[in-house]
């Protein structure tokens, strides 16, 4: 029986991407190996949590982004919370899908695709 996912997303600066996650998206730190030059790292909101995991920038060059989708409550809420926090890019905006949801999309400091939905 499957309980839970803990997807584990590239980062080239853990440090940089830890501050992206608490900071502007209102994750908790939930582990770090190094406190000061962290290299793997677990974040978690609302019992969703994911992990960081720093690269060397010449294994970029052979790794994809990732796409994650979050299923979301409250869409409108989270929406306006992420909005002035500077985290969308110019096309960023919250719409109803052909395939039946509501949802908006923007990126992580490492190009990890991040898109947050609710289903109509």
């Amino acid at each position: 029986m499957f309980t839970a996912i803990q997807p584990v997303l590239p980062a080239r600066d853990v440090t940089v991407s830890l501050e992206f996650y608490v900071d502007k998206l209102g994750f908790d730190l939930a582990f770090v190996d190094d406190a000061q030059n962290p290299k793997y790292a677990g974040i978690v909101r609302d019992g969703i949590q994911l992990h960081l995991q720093w690269h060397q920038e010449e294994n970029w060059k052979q790794m994809n982004a990732c796409m994650l989708r979050f299923v979301i409550e409250d869409i409108d809420a989270l929406f306006k919370e992420y909005k002035p926090l500077g985290v969308f890019h110019e096309q960023t905006a919250l719409r109803t899908t052909p395939w039946h949801t509501q949802e908006f999309a923007f990126y992580d400091p490492d190009m990890n695709g991040l898109t947050f939905y609710k289903d109509l």
